[in-house]
């Protein structure tokens, strides 16, 4: 029974984790009030703690390390690619 219960634990678990994937684009717009970019391509991230939308600027070239959380790109790191 109880090995039954651990098989069920992590059965349910799986989809729910997180994975990350990266990126490379353009910065479009910044959205200071929704702490957000949006990238040349479309895509939107809502950044992360400790990465401030005036450390930004538009045009810059930035790699985006983010996951999909709750349906929302959610940016993990963001660096300058040069």
């Amino acid at each position: 029974m109880e090995k039954s219960f651990i098989a069920v634990a992590l059965i349910v678990a799986v989809p729910t984790t997180i994975f990350a994937a990266e990126m490379t684009g353009t910065i479009k717009v910044i959205d200071k009030a929704h702490d957000s970019i949006t990238l040349t391509d479309g895509k939107s991230f809502t950044l992360p703690e400790g990465i401030e939308a005036e450390s930004l600027a538009i045009g810059e070239k930035i790699k985006v390390v983010y996951a999909n959380k709750a349906g929302k790109l959610v940016a993990t790191h963001i660096g300058s690619t040069k």
